[in-house]
């Protein structure tokens, strides 16, 4: 294979890897951000003084966020 084809096809490669990292990071700020979401919601509605829901709920999605990332990037 000529070199310049093999260039062509490893910048290929980066780009594909730069996009599917970057859909990773904005999967994981969406997970992140609507556990929160439902925990504050869940907290306002119950008029609770400590927002526990919301602690819980966000922890909930950086453990799944997590989860998705490693089982991705195993694959």
């Amino acid at each position: 294979m000529p070199k310049n084809e093999q260039n062509n096809e490893d910048a290929g490669k980066q780009v594909s890897n730069y996009a599917k990292f970057t859909g990773i990071a904005f999967q994981m700020i969406a997970i992140i951000g609507i556990c929160a979401f439902a925990g504050y919601k869940i907290d306002e509605s119950a008029g609770h003084e400590v927002k526990w829901v919301t602690a819980a709920l966000s922890l909930a999605g950086v453990f799944i966020a997590l989860f998705l990332v490693i089982r991705s990037v195993k694959n």
